[in-house]
């Protein structure tokens, strides 16, 4: 078992994960920008470290998790120079391939591998220690790093050179972006009916019809409360890097347009901040429903 897990950037899915290798008997350190985060994760028996660097000197892997290109740049930076030669760094967000590249070069220079591991599911996935793992880069990497994709998660899956694992991840995440809102769209469908929404859910789940987001944001969606889980604004993020993924790669997303859209102006609405089954909220209230 690895005896020292490092995590930068304990959010949603930081924290969470945080948790679950502490429960799977890593020791772990940590660091984030937000004191509040930092207090926290030391209920959760995290180590605070006071620095980035710092957590990369004292660990034998680290898992980035983080909101933006700008802070990968900026603990790429920090770890380089302080982490030790032989760490190895998990990237775990949804990025454009070059943010990822470029971090993953500036740590090389210091003998420090950057494996490309973005991850499938929400907060609530992340909370269940249920995420699925895209790895991509040295083999090697990925053997060491086993332990903590168990802990995490419940399937890793080995793709080959860096760049893999994300561009997976924008596959999965097409079908996210447009399931979560096909799913608001047949739940209001329901209300516009008179039908009950937590029988229209049951039927759907058992339908040929159902998806995995439908699963689980349904369900948020029948009784119109929508946790952070996993936030409509970072899913349109993803939405966009998808996007201009796809252009680059010549390939049409009729679908994911349409979407991009209906997401857009729900963020616009002021509905970002919660979880993106709110989608259902926002057409409701286009559609004129009020429960």
């Amino acid at each position: 078992m690895t005896e020292m897990v490092g995590v930068v950037g304990l959010g949603v899915m930081g924290s969470a994960m945080a948790a679950n290798l502490v429960a799977a008997g890593h020791t772990v350190v940590g660091f984030d920008v937000d004191p509040r985060r930092r207090s926290f994760a030391t209920e959760a028996g995290v180590r605070i470290e006071d620095t980035a660097g710092a957590v990369g000197a004292t660990s034998e892997i680290v898992i980035f998790s983080l909101p933006t290109q700008s802070a990968l740049a900026d603990v790429a930076s920090q770890v380089a120079a302080q982490g030790r030669e032989r760490l190895l760094c998990l990237e775990t967000g949804t990025f454009p391939l070059a943010a990822k590249t470029a971090a993953r070069d500036v740590l090389a220079a210091s003998g420090i591998e950057l494996m490309d591991a973005p991850l499938s599911g929400t907060g609530l996935q992340a909370t269940d220690g249920t995420l699925v793992v895209f790895a991509s880069g040295s083999r090697e990497g990925f053997d060491r790093a086993r332990a903590v994709f168990r802990a995490i998660g419940r399937s890793s899956h080995y793709l080959g050179e860096f760049g893999n694992g994300s561009r997976m991840k924008y596959i999965a995440n097409l079908l996210v972006v447009v399931h979560s809102l096909v799913a608001a769209e047949a739940h209001v469908l329901g209300m516009a009916a008179g039908m009950d929404p937590a029988t229209v859910q049951r039927l759907a789940e058992d339908s040929t019809g159902s998806s995995r987001m439908f699963e689980i944001r349904g369900p948020m969606m029948v009784i119109d409360d929508y946790p952070v889980a996993g936030r409509l604004d970072v899913l349109l993020k993803d939405a966009e890097i998808i996007k201009d993924f796809a252009s680059n790669a010549g390939s049409p997303t009729p679908l994911l347009d349409t979407a991009l859209e209906l997401y857009r102006r729900t963020s616009a609405a002021g509905l970002g901040g919660f979880d993106a089954a709110v989608l259902c909220r926002y057409l409701e209230t286009e559609a004129g429903i009020e429960r």
